[in-house]
């Protein structure tokens, strides 16, 4: 089947040539006409896949205890910028703020909130959830807009929907993947002239021919500027994402439509388009702006060693048995275990700047 946007990116095709993974990837998300975002709803039942934020109120209820426990272990700063990048909804955002102003009123007074979010739908949607913390709220295209000073930071799954870039191994070393026509002019996976340096592959033996290899330089790029700015100021960030603890090989690039896995090609412009985030190289681009690692960890076990069930426990008390099921059923999406489940695939990394101890991470021995 064809999209408009496949047979706008068809056509860039014919004229230049083939596209690189990464421009593939950014006409996909961002066309200004039928970019994914630009012009689906993408969460939720109606949309195409369901956040973290959006199966329970308990998972932003975690990151709100998160954030109170970094405030205090910084020394309880009295100016406290509060701030979200890709917001979604600002459901996460407002079961965070609830948290935050029952277990730590003076945080909750000291602090501004800062969303920065580049769609104006979405924005529109925040700000109806947000619509109770009136101008404690602030909105910026840009995180460069965000005011300086002491940061407390959430990302969830921001990382995963910024472009990567993608190399084959082929006889003559690793080459860039590309996007092509085929002899049909249907779009198919190329391969490139660019090559790779090989200092960005991981040691040890070459994998065989047709092994891809990811790198994200534009991921770098968004982690170098959150962590410069908490190297300067002081703060700690929070990256939650699907991905990988250790860099390695493979393809993880994959396009999520109406909640199934649908070929990358196959409906450009109208699938989430994500990859799998090498969390590794942002915990080393994080220490090499100076900040400290506090850990890197699956999300079952952060939500866990925060009190998840705990928490869920007193939110199900007295309830109805539905009730009760749903409760015990979004712990067990949240933070289930074992081969597939969000638990063990989403991991958590923490930094911050000057180095402190936070929970749920074991201490750095």
């Amino acid at each position: 089947m064809t999209t408009p946007l496949g047979e706008k990116i068809k056509a860039i095709i014919r004229a230049n040539g083939p596209v690189s993974i990464t421009d593939y990837f950014s006409l996909c998300l961002a066309d200004p006409q039928h970019g994914y975002y630009k012009t689906r709803e993408p969460f939720g039942s109606v949309g195409d896949f369901v956040t973290a934020p959006e199966i329970s109120q308990l998972f932003g209820e975690m990151i709100g205890i998160f954030m109170v426990h970094a405030w205090q272990r910084h020394d309880a700063p009295s100016e406290v910028q509060l701030v979200e990048i890709g917001p979604g909804r600002g459901t996460m955002m407002a079961d965070m703020l609830r948290v935050i102003s029952k277990l730590a009123p003076a945080l909750y007074d000291a602090m501004s909130i800062h969303l920065v979010e580049t769609s104006d739908r979405l924005q529109e949607f925040q700000r109806q959830t947000l619509a109770d913390h009136g101008d404690k709220v602030s909105w910026h295209s840009d995180f460069n807009d965000v005011p300086a000073g002491f940061t407390l930071l959430a990302a969830n799954e921001l990382f995963d929907a910024i472009p990567i870039r993608q190399f084959v191994r082929t006889a003559n070393g690793f080459r860039e993947r590309t996007v092509g026509l085929d002899a049909n002019d249907e779009l198919t996976f190329a391969v490139g002239v660019a090559g790779l340096d090989p200092a960005f592959l991981p040691d040890g033996q070459l994998p065989p021919i047709g092994t891809i290899f990811e790198i994200a330089p534009a991921r770098q790029a968004v982690m170098t500027t959150i962590c410069d700015r908490i190297a300067a100021h002081g703060g700690t960030a929070l990256a939650i994402d699907y991905g990988h603890m250790a860099t390695g090989f493979g393809d993880t690039l994959q396009a999520v439509r109406m909640h199934e896995y649908d070929p990358p090609l196959e409906h450009p412009g109208e699938a989430d388009l994500t990859s799998h985030v090498d969390f590794q190289h942002l915990a080393q681009t994080a220490a090499a702006s100076g900040l400290h690692i506090n850990g890197c960890c699956h999300q079952g076990d952060f939500l866990l060693g925060l009190g998840l069930l705990e928490r869920a426990a007193a939110l199900g008390r007295d309830r109805d048995a539905p009730t009760q099921d749903g409760i015990r059923a979004a712990v067990e999406r949240l933070a289930g275990a074992g081969e597939g489940k969000m638990g063990e695939l989403f991991k958590v990394l923490a930094v911050s700047s000057p180095a402190i101890d936070l929970q749920p991470f074991r201490p750095a021995r």
